[in-house]
């Protein structure tokens, strides 16, 4: 039996035919000039003729035209014979002679753009449909199928180390070579299918949202030092269609470190945050909870006054800014211990301010302001997975029923829509004190609610008082309110919906404080 180094391949002759055309005729010269023979499709065909690179057209090899305005090329049985045929197997041998049939060594086939298409703005399905590709993954998996016998190459990258192996080996390939690229073309035609089977459910079969398979490819990005723990091995994959500004699609512009594990999930956690606002706004998180985030008029403002919140705990966190970063705002973050910087972009100057700082990783993703939003929530427990709408539900003023004798203020209602806010990506049960536009203080995460308050008070270190509070569920007593009377709370914004609610609000006109109901409550786990 050989070995996974030996060579067992010996290419004599390549079938390409290729959509994306990048380095194909660099690949081809190199094919040719090592003396395999090109059969070519189409447009490949097109671009070797161009280039004076011979080769023989898919119609002379199998003695018929293409038709059907393309469609149909390379569906021929003389293609798959040539790719399918057992070179060990002496019955498969005698036919394809007795046939005229040559032996294909190599498939070079990459599928039509059906995900550039999709991503265009108002193309039609009739248009997607077109960029189905059929005789393409026909040919992969014979190819691969047959891989001890056929290279089959999907992904431009791999022609140059192919080759390599082609110019040093006398034009053949290893045992491990080809089984590798046999797997990577299967997962090539697997997510190629499962990216159209999602387009399809959901412009044909529109009720589907949860249908009853979920199968989506997630793409490597890369691989990394660890996951949440030094001990555990972990990698970042990435959805293929995503279209609003992400962790996925941001750009590393400064920083020598490469992202880790928790650096992901806490980046994540403060961009979507910061999300949430049109005003110059700063987002600081640790452990995925806010420990800070407040608005103003400039964003320089809006870091201080974020930063002000809760020094102690922004220590080695994580910032997330709505604005451009310009040199001065840098100097000032990158003054005490921060991990990441998450913003829209950034100035020369405060690129060449983050770079004296080269543990602090600085991402770009892009303009905020037109972040279309959307898309299913993913949670993956052991054995499963579990899917939701992602919680987009914004609370408006017009949504609030005022519930106690007091009504708020107009000042109080901005704060407690600010807090809100900040609420929804706060762990439960969470509660958020707020006033002139920032936090003030933050209970998250705890089992019982009224813990949660008294942290936040705690943590606000007197600022508590003429705060508001935000709680992402009802008060199932009234200790809470009562806590939060004790901070100096002016007025509450919680769901509401308690079989305790009488109990709770009369605590609220006891305090003479002002509360609100949402009717919808935001709970993060």
């Amino acid at each position: 039996m050989c070995l996974t180094g030996c060579f067992v391949l010996k290419v004599e002759t390549a079938l390409v035919s290729v959509s994306d055309k990048s380095g194909i005729v660099d690949f081809a010269k190199g094919l040719s000039k090592l003396g395999v023979k090109l059969v070519s499709t189409g447009g490949t065909a097109k671009l070797l003729k161009e280039n004076r690179i011979p080769y023989t057209s898919i119609e002379e090899y199998t003695g018929t035209p293409e038709m059907l305005d393309g469609r149909v090329k390379t569906l021929h049985w003389k293609v798959h014979a040539g790719l399918l045929a057992l070179r060990m197997d002496a019955n498969h041998m005698k036919e394809l002679s007795k046939h005229n049939i040559p032996l294909i060594d190599m498939v070079v086939v990459n599928l039509y753009p059906f995900k550039k298409t999709i991503e265009k703005k108002g193309v039609r399905l009739e248009e997607a449909v077109e960029q189905i590709d059929v005789g393409g993954p026909t040919m992969i998996r014979a190819a691969a199928k047959n891989y001890s016998h056929v290279a089959v190459i999907v992904d431009p990258g791999k022609y140059l180390r192919i080759l390599k192996e082609l110019e040093e080996n006398n034009c053949s390939l290893r045992e491990q070579t080809l089984s590798g690229l046999a797997v990577e073309a299967f997962r090539h035609t697997a997510e190629y299918d499962s990216i159209i089977y999602d387009y399809l459910a959901g412009k044909i079969l529109k009720q589907e949202k949860f249908p009853a398979v979920f199968n989506r490819p997630f793409l490597k990005r890369m691989d990394l030092r660890y996951g949440e723990n030094s001990h555990q091995e972990a990698a970042f994959y990435a959805e293929p269609q995503v279209n609003e500004p992400c962790i996925t699609s941001a750009r590393q512009v400064a920083g020598e470190k490469q992202l880790s594990f928790n650096n992901i999930l806490d980046l994540n956690s403060a961009l979507e945050l910061v999300k949430e606002f049109k005003e110059p706004t700063a987002v600081i998180i640790k452990h995925t909870n806010p420990c800070g985030v407040a608005s103003s008029d400039s964003i320089q403002k809006a870091y201080e006054m974020s930063l002000g919140v809760d020094p102690l705990s922004a220590f080695g966190s994580i910032v997330a800014l709505n604005r451009v970063v310009d040199g001065v705002l840098a100097e000032k973050m990158t003054s005490t211990f921060v991990e990441a910087v998450i913003a829209p972009s950034y100035t020369l100057q405060a690129i060449d301010a983050f770079k004296k700082k080269p543990k602090v990783r600085v991402l770009e993703t892009g303009d905020l302001s037109s972040a279309s939003r959307g898309g299913l929530d993913l949670k993956k427990v052991i054995g499963g997975l579990l899917l939701q709408d992602r919680d987009l539900r914004e609370v408006t003023e017009e949504d609030l029923k005022v519930v106690s004798r007091r009504k708020p203020t107009e000042d109080e209602v901005k704060q407690m829509l600010f807090a809100w806010r900040v609420c929804r990506h706060t762990k439960s049960n969470s509660i958020i004190l707020a006033k002139d536009g920032r936090t003030t203080g933050i209970g998250a995460g705890q089992m019982s609610r009224v813990d949660s308050v008294k942290i936040a008070v705690m943590k606000s270190n007197g600022e508590s008082k003429g705060s508001v509070m935000a709680s992402d569920a009802f008060f199932p007593f009234r200790d809470g309110i009562d806590e939060a009377a004790k901070g100096g709370i002016t007025a509450v914004i919680h769901p509401g919906g308690s079989i305790r609610d009488e109990e709770v609000i009369k605590a609220a006109d006891e305090h003479s404080m002002a509360m609100v109901f949402t009717g919808v409550r935001c709970f993060v786990h």
